[in-house]
């Protein structure tokens, strides 16, 4: 008996040490974004966008068929930088976004570029799809207006920056803008995907408020 429960000890004990040549892979699992919580969090952050002076309209609540749907979403008006291809973006989802542009973007591009950013281009927000369009995969938080993807950049000296291009093959100051604004956007949404982390994202950065955060590469 007495050997039993040692063993059993034992057994549980070593479930607990972390394994470190375990390699991390992305989330897997794809549910409703936090946003579906309540009113009480889509009001607080409208009041967010109204103190923070971020223009935006309030969306209808809208359901889907297949499951994709677009709860307590909001359309940018204004938020200092003009970004292109924007649609419904849950609240929190617009919030960051626009905390992003304001707090990492432009300081990155004063500090690297010596000019600012003064339009984002985007690959969109609302699209009713599976993960990276994978039939079969689970929905996308595209499909929940929980998302964003990041493409480019044009600058205020005329200068057009691409993630595609940029990323990897830019010059030095180009390549580091790239990355701080993309750890910056790891310190504001839940999940970063860049064009380090497959194949899938070799042309921008994928940010979204997924509850299965935070995870960045």
């Amino acid at each position: 008996m007495r050997w039993g429960m040692a063993l059993a000890a034992l057994v549980a004990l070593c479930g607990c040490i972390p394994h470190g040549d375990r390699r991390q892979e992305p989330p897997r699992t794809t549910t409703r974004p936090m946003a579906d919580r309540g009113g009480a969090d889509t009001l607080q952050c409208h009041l967010d966008l109204a103190r923070e002076r971020i223009q935006f309209r309030r969306l209808p609540d809208q359901r889907f068929a297949g499951g994709c749907s677009a709860i307590g979403a909001v359309l940018l008006v204004d938020m200092g930088t003009p970004a292109a291809g924007l649609r419904a973006m849950t609240c929190p989802l617009a919030r960051q976004f626009a905390r992003w542009s304001r707090e990492s973007m432009q300081p990155a591009a004063d500090q690297w570029l010596r000019t600012r950013v003064v339009r984002i281009e985007t690959f969109g927000t609302y699209a009713c799809r599976t993960r990276d369009n994978i039939p079969g995969e689970r929905l996308s938080q595209h499909a929940f207006s929980n998302a964003v993807d990041v493409s480019g950049f044009v600058l205020a000296d005329g200068r057009r920056i691409t993630v595609e291009q940029g990323w990897r093959n830019g010059d030095e100051r180009v390549r580091r803008f790239l990355r701080q604004i993309f750890q910056g956007g790891c310190r504001r949404f839940n999940i970063g995907l860049s064009p380090d982390s497959d194949h899938y994202h070799y042309n921008h950065m994928h940010f979204d408020m997924g509850p299965n955060g935070p995870y960045c590469r």
